[in-house]
């Protein structure tokens, strides 16, 4: 299985947005790969998971792999409209990328692993 096999296995409305969110983070962040964990795409820095995304029956999930990064985000995600979880936020299936979030959460995802490392 891959990451494009996964892809494909969507409906076009779903593919597309994950696919364009995908693209957006390793363009923006040309250190990243991504590679398909636990059936879903992971985008990952030497192994390290960084963010995830996933497609669910009604809605897409996004997740910075991070409850911390969630937790530092939760009030703007929520002020945005989205339903917030312990670790990751749910995005419509046709989702119009908010590139500023995107970024950040991968920036701040990226400054806790450096942290960590």
């Amino acid at each position: 299985a891959s990451v494009d096999a996964y892809l494909e296995s969507l409906p076009p409305a779903k593919a597309k947005t994950l696919g364009a969110v995908i693209e957006f983070v390793l363009a923006e962040f040309p250190g990243l790969q991504v590679k398909l964990s636990w059936n879903v795409p992971q985008i990952h820095r030497d192994g390290a998971y960084v963010f995830g995304v996933s497609a669910l029956k009604s809605h897409l999930a996004l997740a910075p792999w991070s409850e911390d990064v969630v937790g530092d985000f939760r009030a703007r995600l929520e002020d945005d409209g989205y339903v917030v979880r312990k670790n990751l936020f749910q995005v419509p299936v046709d989702w119009q990328i908010d590139r500023e979030l995107v970024k950040d959460l991968v920036t701040a995802r990226l400054a806790e692993l450096e942290n960590v490392e």
